[in-house]
């Protein structure tokens, strides 16, 4: 018997934008922040729940297995299950998705689900030729070796490697993700401008959201080791504008290309979680459920395409639920670039792509933009890999809790060549 899954309720830290080094939080520490004080308003105690899934896709030495070493800071109890899962960018949501089929199956009732990334954290990595040399140096006998060994060192190997780069670089087709959404505003037409009038205008929806409170009971304020305090997401530009967004050069592919820094998501950091119960455990517990998650579905594709993964995670998700674009009241759709963005809303409404790619016998339609990241999103927000996938449903839930409306789709793009989609309705 497949059994109903509430989401009932949930927090984020601020997202913070990587600078000059390593943030003042590491994963662990940012999952602490905004989990302490949704665990502390809960009526019910922390190690109620049966077990933690956390998303991470940096994971850093000192925190293996990230959700246990959460768990057991935030008093979840010794004997508290967690474990991390990664699918790139999508993490967050696959977090949420192993909670709602274990609920759904009838294998658990209460579940802490989340995700967490600071990417300010990357570590370096040496080079293999440097590796190599250490080894060399490391496994000679004898002084006389050793000196060898020592003298066979050049310059280049200990020149480091930016982990983040290579992480956000496809191995298969050594296409980096900005390239990948260059490809993506190619095939579909999409122009520079285009991409930063959209981009100005995920920045001026943050802003506004700010400014009216709406972030309010979702983001937590998070207090460093050194006493300092940040209780805004610290990427958003109020004041950006087609003109200075006109002025930054192509990235990915000089000088023609269409995606700038201005128009990509930001490096960030930040933590999110979101608590899963059974019908059982809202009555047992006396919970105030918030929405519902009807269903989910995971699709792959070229990597070298991999920003068109929502497209056909979504469809398929409304094929099997009987329902169209239009049916959808508010959309969630991670801005890992602006172009990608615009690239997914083209796709749906291009014949030829949705019958030979979709199945589908015409072109999909149109996705009103006022039902879109209505509060702005990655661009502005920022995009801490690992924690995108849970903040999207979060703030998806808590959107349309305040515009009335009934049913929305939280979906992402996954490097690799993937897509992930989550449907939500109100209760």
């Amino acid at each position: 018997m497949v059994r109903p899954v509430y989401i009932i309720d949930g927090s984020r830290t601020p997202f913070l934008k990587a600078r000059s080094g390593p943030g003042p939080f590491t994963p662990v520490d940012l999952a602490v922040q905004c989990g302490r004080p949704l665990l502390a308003r809960q009526p019910f105690a922390p190690d109620a729940f049966d077990q933690v899934i956390l998303g991470c896709v940096n994971v850093i030495a000192d925190e293996m297995n990230p959700a246990r070493v959460a768990a057991l800071r935030l008093g979840m109890g010794e004997a508290m299950v967690a474990f991390t899962v990664q699918i790139n960018c999508g993490s967050g949501m696959q977090s949420m998705d192993t909670g709602y089929r274990y609920i759904r199956d009838g294998n658990a009732n209460l579940i802490l689900t989340g995700g967490a990334e600071a990417l300010s954290h990357a570590p370096l990595v040496w080079p293999q030729q440097g590796v190599r040399w250490f080894a060399g140096v490391a496994g000679a006998k004898g002084i006389v070796e050793k000196i060898k060994a020592i003298a066979k060192a050049r310059p280049p190997y200990f020149k480091p490697i930016i982990g983040l780069e290579r992480g956000l670089t496809d191995p298969i087709t050594e296409l980096n993700m900005g390239q990948t959404a260059e490809v993506v505003g190619h095939l579909f037409g999409i122009t520079r401008e285009q991409s930063d009038a959209y981009a100005v205008e995920s920045h001026k929806r943050l802003a506004k959201a700010q400014a009216e409170g709406w972030l309010k009971g979702e983001l937590e304020t998070a207090f460093s080791r050194d006493g300092k305090f940040y209780d805004h997401d610290d990427g958003v530009r109020p004041d950006s504008s087609m003109e200075t967004l006109a002025k930054l050069k192509p990235v990915f592919e000089r000088p023609w290309g269409q995606v700038t820094a201005g128009n990509s998501s930001q490096i960030t950091d930040g933590a999110c979680w979101t608590i899963l119960a059974s019908e059982d455990a809202v009555i047992k517990h006396g919970l105030k459920p918030k929405a519902m998650i009807i269903d989910s579905q995971w699709s792959a594709l070229d990597p070298s395409i991999m920003g068109l993964g929502p497209v056909l995670s979504t469809t398929e998700l409304l094929k099997r639920n009987k329902l169209s674009l239009h049916d959808i009241e508010t959309w969630e759709l991670n801005e890992a670039f602006a172009t990608q963005v615009l690239g997914c809303l083209a796709a749906w409404e291009d014949e030829k792509f949705c019958r030979e790619v979709l199945g589908l016998d015409g072109a999909a339609g149109t996705v009103d933009r006022a039902r879109l990241n209505v509060d702005g999103g990655a661009v502005s927000l920022g995009h801490p890999v690992g924690t995108s996938g849970n903040r999207i449903v979060l703030h998806l839930v808590n959107a349309m809790k305040r515009l009335g409306n009934r049913r929305g789709i939280a979906t992402e793009c996954i490097g690799g060549g993937q897509g992930g989609a989550m449907l939500i309705e109100m209760v």
